[in-house]
């Protein structure tokens, strides 16, 4: 990201609108909020993950020579707008929630306080990069806990919309709780473990397919999976894999990473078979990999059919979160500062649709920690001059439906307060931990929710409660719009 100019990878009415506000002379310092309406994939929670890319852009964001004369093409633009596009950059603040934390919907992901030519000018980009990492993360968390403790494998890279989204979506897919990827860019980019095994093609290249075992043995003897159902599973494969690991032993070779891959058929039967085959053979430990369109219902499943595997290779259907391919971030208004008053006067998005009426005003957000078992209780969205002191008693209810009201007693809670400065006065004042921390940070995050949140099907919900002070501001812009 930082060696490449995406300015222009923007919605052309990004642009078009800014040349509104620059020849209507508005200058306003607004305030966008980041937030999405509803879990992906049917899940009780997301992972928030993205954000160091969008750092990159946003330090990263200037017009070329270039960029103006295709602008100038364009016949739409005028020459003094491309004129202050030319000197153009980000001014402005920007909060964010830390990537690996859990959120839940209508609560701001990202806050951006700026000019308001520059928050809107960001809008397309910051919507792509986050959206699309919180989707990956989202779903490689499940297709883990699915898996039970054993190791789930990133192999999606073929499958993924370009080679973006392939190697983003592995650095998701490892915030999510991935232990490697077998994208080779993906580890030299983000310092995370790359693996692989290969292919039915490096079999069939061999006379037969015991030739082709022992020659990737004697290259790889410390890394030894065998692909095992290039032509019999059962038959030819199990067998011809135990032969190898025979010999090697024979030959003095100690061990290191050894066993089969199974990547066909009934994943359950033959994971058991091969299991009791190597058991036999006196090779207990050697591993039962599996892959083949894996998802984490699929996985699940092997898993109550007391499926043998513990390693599992999670390709196509983890890199393109298949069964919900979009996460559903949205960009809105929330408030505009008043000059005079140096106060900021809220706005409010009105809708038929009571989960599209946004949420307005200067806005944090609080969670709130049950103190006795550290899980989560819920989130507090309020403004932001708002205090609650923890040692006294803290009413929250739903915003939707009021009367689901809880009375936390004072002492018998905690609160942390989500959002942290990334950008301020347009100077990156936020050091994005390596991956392979926010990875660790992220399984933190995941162990304070409920297992009951954190299951495949109906999952528990997690509440995202407004303030009183908050909730009453909502109702009066709503009782004053016409």
């Amino acid at each position: 990201m930082k060696n490449r100019n995406l300015s222009l990878m923007t919605d052309l009415y990004e642009l078009t609108m800014m040349q509104g506000y620059f020849h209507e002379n508005t200058r306003e310092v607004v305030i966008f909020d980041m937030f999405y309406r509803q879990n992906p994939c049917g899940s009780g929670y997301a992972i928030m993950a993205g954000l160091e890319q969008l750092m990159d852009y946003i330090q990263q964001l200037h017009f070329t020579y270039e960029d103006i004369d295709y602008l100038r093409s364009l016949g739409i633009f005028s020459e003094d707008f491309l004129e202050y596009l030319r000197g153009f950059h980000f001014s402005g603040d920007l909060y964010a929630i830390p990537e690996g934390t859990v959120v839940f919907p209508y609560e701001p992901l990202v806050k951006v306080v700026a000019p308001i030519m520059e928050a809107q000018l960001i809008e397309t980009a910051l919507l792509n990069l986050i959206n699309h990492q919180s989707l990956i993360a989202t779903k490689a968390s499940r297709v883990v806990w699915a898996a039970q403790g054993d190791g789930i494998l990133e192999f999606g890279l073929r499958r993924a919309q370009g080679p973006d989204a392939g190697t983003y979506g592995a650095r998701a897919a490892i915030i999510g709780g991935c232990r490697a990827t077998s994208n080779v860019l993906a580890g030299q980019l983000f310092h995370v473990p790359v693996t692989g095994t290969h292919a039915h093609s490096w079999i069939m290249s061999f006379p037969d397919e015991l030739t082709a075992f022992r020659n990737y043995a004697k290259l790889y003897p410390q890394a030894c999976i065998l692909l095992v159902d290039t032509y019999n599973t059962l038959k030819s494969g199990v067998p011809h894999a135990i032969q190898v690991f025979q010999e090697m032993r024979e030959a003095g070779v100690t061990f290191g990473l050894y066993g089969i891959r199974l990547d066909s058929g009934d994943l359950a039967y033959l994971s058991k078979e091969a299991r009791r085959m190597l058991d036999e053979a006196g090779f207990p430990d050697a591993v039962i990999s599996a892959s083949c369109d894996l998802d984490e219902y699929l996985i699940h499943s092997l898993k109550d059919q007391g499926a043998q595997i513990t390693s599992w290779g999670v390709g196509t259907h983890m890199i393109t979160s298949k069964d919900c391919p979009s996460f559903g971030g949205v960009y809105k208004l929330a408030a505009i500062l008043d000059e005079e008053s140096g106060e900021f006067l809220p706005k409010i998005k009105r809708s038929e649709n009571s989960e599209k009426v946004t949420n307005p005003g200067n806005k944090t957000i609080h969670r709130i920690y049950s103190k006795e078992t550290g899980k989560i209780i819920g989130d507090l969205i309020a403004l932001e001059e708002e205090v609650f002191p923890e040692d006294q008693d803290l009413r929250i209810f739903d915003p939707t439906y009021t009367w689901k009201k809880t009375l936390l007693a004072g002492g018998s809670y905690t609160l942390r307060e989500l959002l942290v400065p990334i950008f301020q006065k347009g100077l990156c004042v936020y050091q994005s931990p390596s991956v392979p921390e926010i990875q660790k940070y992220c399984q933190k995050e995941l162990d304070t929710l409920w297992e009951e949140t954190r299951r495949l099907i109906n999952p528990h919900k997690v509440y995202v409660d407004l303030s009183q002070k908050l909730y009453d501001l909502k109702m009066q812009l709503l009782n004053s719009v016409n």
